[in-house]
């Protein structure tokens, strides 16, 4: 009897399937449990006279109390951490099946409720590993967002609330690239740069943002007998439109941004179709120079960035204080207006 060989298809994806729903639902009970635990606890440290000195007392005492019995899953460490999951989260049906116990632990260590909904968000809509979430905490990716939008803007664009409008709502810049494994200090060429992206296209699609797709390489276009490759071309779903890459290793010069262009004009009269919007153009820099991108282009243009690119994450303490200067340039020219 010749049998359907699809059945067995569909009957290990039903398997795979049911396997990971039963996971999901388990460590979600355990994520509810230690929420009703933080939950007894802080309600038991209201009660010490002394709250800052009962509360270290308690959770030392309750990790005493059941380590030895449960194992180090109930650790003071971990103890702790379930009163601060209760006092980040105090309301039970604000929690989400879909985040992990291991992802609720990164998000208990943000201090921004604004920021804190904003990964949820993002989270939930981009299905992000728990590793891919806290890549995005450490490049401070709403940081980098914020630079050129407002807190709500970034906000609704996570929540789906409202669809990005303009490509500053979600081109970052800078763009951190240490997922390529390239060494700061060595000397490489545009071609090594694309070729390591290829390599390494889910983390830089990851690292682009929401809605971008891979087009092609080398896109090779022909204009009156003349042949040129674009480096890299992309679509944004988001915004229903190209995007085109190019990327500088040297000094940007404004005969750098006149080529994109003219690839962005040829996009926008030969690839875009009726219903698609205009073409957008990323110059991918090692040293980006803001006056002559400026200068080189139309005032309150629209479709050409320049991105600076950075082959390493660098500490908490430097990415803070570049994203606060910007910030604060930023608000200096918004004051001037």
């Amino acid at each position: 009897m010749l049998v359907n060989q699809h059945i067995i298809t569909d009957i290990k994806a039903l398997i795979a399937q049911s396997k990971e729903k039963a996971i999901r639902a388990v460590d979600h009970q355990r994520t509810l449990m230690y929420w009703d635990i933080g939950k007894r606890i802080f309600e038991e440290e209201q009660q010490g006279q002394d709250r800052a000195d009962y509360g270290k007392y308690l959770t030392e005492y309750i990790a005493n109390e059941l380590e030895p019995e449960y194992g180090s899953g109930y650790s003071k460490r971990q103890i702790e951490l379930f009163r601060q999951f209760y006092r980040t989260f105090p309301i039970a049906n604000t929690l989400y099946s879909q985040l992990s116990w291991s992802q609720y632990k990164l998000l208990i260590r943000i201090d921004n409720q604004e920021k804190i909904a904003f990964y949820i968000a993002e989270i939930i809509k981009n299905n992000w590993t728990v590793r891919q979430l806290e890549r995005q905490i450490y490049s401070n990716l709403y940081e980098r967002l914020l630079l050129s939008n407002d807190k709500e803007s970034v906000l609704a664009v996570a929540k789906k609330e409202k669809q990005p409008s303009d490509a500053k709502e979600i081109i970052k810049d800078p763009m951190y690239l240490e997922f390529l494994g390239l060494k700061r200090d060595a000397s490489y060429y545009e071609k090594d740069l694309e070729s390591a992206i290829i390599t390494h296209l889910q983390e830089f699609l990851l690292e682009l943002g929401n809605g971008f797709s891979f087009v092609a390489r080398q896109k090779r276009i022909h204009i009156e007998g003349d042949e040129f490759f674009v480096d890299l071309v992309f679509y944004n779903r988001l915004l229903q439109c190209f995007v085109i890459i190019e990327i500088k290793t040297t000094k940007l010069t404004h005969q750098d941004i006149g080529q994109l262009q003219m690839y962005v004009n040829y996009y926008d009269r030969i690839e875009k179709l009726p219903h698609e919007n205009q073409t957008i153009g990323i110059l991918l820099c090692a040293n980006k120079n803001d006056a002559v991108v400026r200068f080189t282009l139309p005032e309150n243009q629209k479709q050409i960035f320049a991105s600076q690119y950075k082959l390493y994450l660098p500490t908490e303490k430097q990415l803070l204080k570049e994203v606060n200067k910007e910030l604060e340039s930023f608000e200096a020219k918004e004051e001037k207006l």
